[in-house]
């Protein structure tokens, strides 16, 4: 680095031993940076190679999101959510449609309680394939990305197979879901669960274990439990550190007051943490898929309700746990079909507080190590 004076030269003429000082030097990484996995920018103020100071600068993918969902009536901005964390549209449409049901005193079928789980889990499952594949890529390693994303397409492929779209699903409706499952899809994912278990033991065998992974990520970034509860972090940022909170557990919601989930928690809070606890999630969501599909009960998908819906007058707050924490929507309605106000609580914005103080200290070969732990996406930092 062209800030570090002095190092292994000779001494300056005129110039005692030990006075010699190295001035910081300003770093722009991003907007449009690899591992950014988006369009986010930081400002590192580094001495020599070590950080020690960061300021995230977001606000480029900004798209006005809550804004168009107030412009949109109450059923047409359940679309819209998919655009929040791109990766995980099944649970921003869960979350949707959970605050209008909770404002209009909505109980959906079990049916439709089930199959949200299902593809909630599924869904959860997909954006850790993502977090996981994209990780290693950023630390050097090709081959997890090429495993993970084969996996993943076949989670999109029953999307597709259940909604019509494997991306924009728009499958959540008000009281339920917009199709019950299609002849044949049961089978095809209960095969995919069983092909996803071997797979994801050989991808445990192909990172876990492996020294440079360790070597990056064990020690590194690390969060105490204190500190994380300070921060607000939720999700696998979370219990990495060792705090055993899930909302599917604490304040369970829809079929999950029936099926129990196993809180996965590491207590190291490092980077290699949230790696595992990543990686045991998947585990336990293949399994609550095979609980709810052995469990699934018959009956209606949704309830009746107006296409035109007016939520009466009243605030409210709901929250899931996402695959990145708690993602919450805030309601106002004035008893029309345009909400008044719609509030997100996006994971990935409130967990990307905490960078600076990760990074300060480390080296600069650390930044993309601990950025990539955070699993942040920028369509839900911006919204």
């Amino acid at each position: 680095m062209a800030t570090n004076q002095g190092v292994n030269r000779p001494p300056l003429e005129g110039v005692a031993p030990g006075e010699l000082r190295s001035e910081e030097m300003i770093l722009n990484m991003g907007p449009q940076h690899p591992s950014t996995h988006g369009v986010l920018r930081l400002v590192l103020t580094l001495e020599g190679e070590t950080v020690v100071d960061c300021t995230p600068v977001i606000g480029y993918l900004h798209r006005g999101i809550e804004k168009i969902l107030e412009n949109r009536t109450v059923m047409a901005g359940i679309r819209y959510m998919d655009n929040a964390d791109y990766l995980s549209p099944m649970l921003n449409e869960t979350a949707y449609v959970g605050a209008v049901e909770q404002l209009m005193g909505i109980e959906p079928p079990r049916r439709a309680q089930y199959i949200r789980l299902i593809t909630n889990e599924l869904q959860r499952i997909a954006s850790h394939l993502v977090a996981i594949g994209t990780y290693l890529l950023d630390l050097g390693a090709f081959t997890p990305i090429l495993w993970t994303f084969r996996d993943r397409e076949g989670i999109l492929s029953l999307f597709e197979a259940l909604g019509g779209s494997r991306f924009n699903v728009n499958y959540m409706r008000v009281g339920g879901v917009l199709h019950d499952f299609p002849k044949g899809w049961l089978q095809q994912c209960e095969a995919w669960c069983n092909q996803f278990e071997k797979n994801l033991q050989e991808l445990e065998t192909l990172i876990t274990g492996n020294e440079i992974f360790e070597a990056r990520t064990q020690g590194v970034g690390y969060v105490d439990p204190q500190q994380a509860i300070a921060y607000g972090l939720t999700g696998p940022m979370l219990r990495a550190s060792g705090v055993n909170w899930d909302l599917r557990v604490n304040r369970p919601y829809m079929a999950y007051r029936e099926v129990k989930v196993n809180p996965q928690v590491r207590q190291e809070g490092d980077c290699y943490a949230r790696y595992r606890v990543r990686m045991q999630e998947m585990a336990e969501s293949l399994r609550l898929v095979r609980v709810a599909m052995d469990q699934l009960p018959g009956g209606p998908i949704s309830t009746r309700t107006p296409i035109a819906l007016r939520p009466p007058r009243g605030e409210t707050y709901f929250a899931i746990e996402s695959s990145k924490g708690e993602l919450g929507i805030y309601f106002i309605s004035n008893g029309s079909e345009y909400p008044w106000r719609a509030k997100i609580r996006g994971p990935s914005f409130v967990n990307l507080q905490i960078l600076p103080e990760l990074l300060r200290g480390h080296k600069m070969s650390d930044v993309v190590a601990i950025l990539g732990s955070l699993d942040i996406v920028l369509g839900e930092v911006d919204r």
